[in-house]
């Protein structure tokens, strides 16, 4: 006979986990890597017009290691993707990446040898965002989702759980090597 029980459903009461997701959530600080065209549309969502500090991302981060939001805007190169993946490397956990536009999400229009068909290929990407190059608004509804899904990312072992069967539900998506097709 606990407190919850004697208030109605959802007064003035929560859970540690719901807790921390709103913190999180409502301070995530981007480390921007703005490599192409859709880096001008990134910058421009920091003006006062689309003002993404509103969801607690005042602070683009230079350093990694302050960071913990990832923002590949444009194309990686085979040279750059290393860099990428030390940058990655460098950022606190947890951290979620935003691949934004068509060149980071599938290496868009151009198929070749120099560029990387996709910063997946690189780094684990949470949220893909599409267009040529996408406009602020759809970047701020892109943080707006990752925002859901930094609310509901479960805590200690629960998480684990949760990231392990993520892994097994997106490798079952995957075309696999060596397999019938």
């Amino acid at each position: 006979m606990g407190l919850e029980e004697k208030l109605p459903s959802g007064f003035l009461l929560t859970t540690v986990e719901q807790v921390a997701g709103w913190a999180r959530k409502s301070s995530v600080w981007p480390a921007t890597f703005g490599l192409a065209c859709c880096a001008i549309e990134m910058m421009a969502t920091g003006d006062p017009r689309h003002d993404f500090s509103r969801w607690g991302m005042e602070r683009a981060s230079a350093t990694p290691r302050q960071a913990d939001l990832m923002i590949v805007a444009g194309r990686v190169s085979q040279k750059m993707a290393p860099v990428l993946r030390q940058i990655y490397d460098q950022m606190t956990e947890p951290k979620w990446v935003i691949a934004m536009g068509v060149c980071a999400s599938s290496g868009g229009m151009f198929n070749n040898y120099a560029i990387v068909q996709g910063v997946d290929h690189i780094v684990p990407v949470d949220i893909y965002l599409p267009g040529c190059p996408p406009r602020p608004e759809m970047l701020l509804d892109a943080i707006l989702k990752l925002h859901d899904k930094i609310q509901n990312t479960k805590l200690g072992p629960q998480r684990a759980k949760q990231i392990e069967e993520l892994e097994v539900a997106k490798r079952r998506q995957l075309p696999l090597l060596g397999q019938g097709a």
